[in-house]
């Protein structure tokens, strides 16, 4: 089946866009407990140590650092694509930042973590957004 239709390509970008974005800041909420107590990370010391099991290879001293990193960059994508500021930049590296946090997640885990969570499809729409 070839879509041709320009129009449904645009409304299918703008989702993804509008996907990943509202994705990215559902992420950095819960890192902060404005889900609540009990939904996802719920506080961001919580996350901090999910972060040292996804860089097991990375000193403690670091993971500060790397989890600050990740929310900044997160929020920065988040807003990025919700505006439309810059999008095949922001999705490219949201790629990448996927990507490397489905790699980090089956080092410290396993591989059926990022695939539960659909971490390598995130990504894979994150660079197929960037090519449009």
């Amino acid at each position: 089946m070839e879509i041709k239709n320009t129009g449904f390509i645009q409304i299918a970008i703008i989702y993804l866009r509008l996907a990943l974005a509202i994705a990215y800041l559902s992420s950095v909420a819960s890192r902060f407990g404005l889900w609540g107590e009990g939904m996802g990370w719920g506080n961001f010391q919580n996350f901090l140590a999910y972060t040292a099991k996804l860089n097991p290879f990375l000193p403690p001293s670091m993971i500060p650092f790397v989890g600050w990193t990740a929310t900044i960059a997160e929020t920065l994508f988040g807003i990025l694509l919700i505006i439309g500021f810059r999008i095949k930049e922001t999705a490219f590296l949201s790629g990448v930042m996927l990507i490397l946090f489905a790699i980090g997640m089956t080092i410290g885990f396993n591989v059926k973590e990022p695939l539960d969570y659909s971490v390598y499809t995130a990504s894979a729409a994150s660079f197929l957004l960037a090519a449009f």
